[in-house]
């Protein structure tokens, strides 16, 4: 008899909704890839470095020229330099680096923090630690912190508070005043951040993103991750990276020794080289803008009303004037019914959401964004 480690731990509800759609041939506005084609130049260099060999194991810590550009970039972004030999790691995926990081510094009985809804990883990876996760709702329409009442949860032990802007899966970002709230927190604690940055070159309306690279007392108790994946539109290549101070990296990097070899060479070495094309992901932010505002365009014919959405390329839509029905019991419905795959928001909470809202993922063709506005204007 096996006893296993993740009581609560069931299947993924995007995975379970993307089953469900793929058996009624349903367009998937779930899960969160694009469907979309990456940039040429970036597979003529994958190509490049295969033909030339680049296929055996890269340093478990990855390419240093990698490290290297992404020093670089967030230097040139957010005016902190981490030094690329002890500060920066190449990990399998912004996922893979949550769990490395928690895996790392958090030990039974240890809480984290959380701000719900949140990305559904984070639990099972504090849990599988013997970690206490500490929940914490975000209020109101616009989905913002109550930095009082995270005042009010902070105790001895505390070890960590995740935080994740542009906000998956609201699209909420963190404003400056934010960033200091949180600053003053942490001041004179233990406490580590685990800055969740992925969608950072993606915010809207005039805002920028907020990163803990900007802040010097968050970043020397901060560590950053980011994916390659969202930047690019290569979530499948599964490469990302972590940067923080030596000392944490340092403990980082004794798992992640121990979980894998090394991230693909070729995908490194060719990311290494594509970083030089800044526009690659300087112009994102006014890529997705259009998507967004196309697809809200196309829903303003529809029934369901939209959460603004200030980053990510996610946005949360509202059925309240259609039906009562839990956010689940309808999403399935509208798979069977209207053909389309979406999100319940009650997938990223610890506890049953009383909340009519569902996330759609615009990274979709145009085509597909008209599909999916027809469907649902006729249901």
């Amino acid at each position: 008899m096996i006893a296993p480690k993740l009581i609560t731990l069931e299947n993924s509800i995007v995975n379970a909704m993307s089953e469900l759609g793929d058996s009624h041939n349903a367009i998937n506005m779930a899960t969160g890839y694009t469907d979309f084609h990456c940039s040429p130049r970036l597979i003529d260099l994958v190509q490049k470095h295969i033909s030339e060999g680049i296929n055996e194991f890269a340093p478990p810590y990855g390419v240093t020229s990698l490290r290297e550009r992404v020093s670089e970039k967030i230097e040139n972004l957010y005016g902190h330099r981490y030094n690329p030999e002890t500060e920066i790691t190449i990990t399998a995926g912004a996922t893979q680096a949550i769990f490395t990081i928690v895996t790392a510094l958090i030990r039974e009985g240890d809480e984290v923090v959380i701000f719900e809804p949140a990305y559904d990883s984070y639990v099972p990876a504090i849990e599988i630690n013997g970690g206490k996760p500490v929940f914490v709702p975000l209020k109101g329409n616009d989905f913002r912190i109550d930095w009082e009442e995270v005042q009010k949860l902070i105790t001895a032990n505390t070890r960590m508070i995740i935080i994740n802007s542009p906000h998956n899966p609201t699209g909420m970002v963190f404003s400056e005043l934010d960033m200091l709230r949180l600053q003053k927190i942490i001041n004179g604690t233990r406490i580590t951040v685990l800055s969740d940055e992925i969608f950072e070159h993606i915010v809207f309306n005039g805002d920028s993103h907020q990163s803990v690279a900007l802040y010097p007392k968050l970043a020397e108790r901060s560590v950053i991750i980011s994916s390659f994946g969202e930047t690019y539109h290569v979530s499948g290549w599964q490469i990302g990276y972590c940067a923080g101070p030596a000392d944490v990296m340092h403990e980082l990097r004794k798992v992640q020794r121990v979980m894998m070899q090394s991230v693909s060479s070729p995908f490194q070495w060719a990311l290494s080289e594509f970083l030089e094309y800044k526009e690659e992901y300087l112009q994102l932010a006014e890529f997705y803008k259009e998507k967004r505002d196309r697809f809200n365009e196309l829903m303003a014919t529809t029934r369901f009303k939209p959460i603004v959405s200030h980053g990510t390329f996610f946005q949360l839509f509202s059925y309240d004037n259609i039906s009562d029905e839990s956010d689940k019991d309808f999403a399935i419905r509208l798979v069977k019914e209207a053909g389309v795959t979406t999100v319940p928001i009650s997938a990223f909470y610890h506890e049953k959401s009383k909340k009519h809202l569902l996330r759609f993922n615009f990274a979709r063709t145009d085509e597909n964004l008209e599909e999916v506005a027809k469907r649902l204007g006729q249901f």
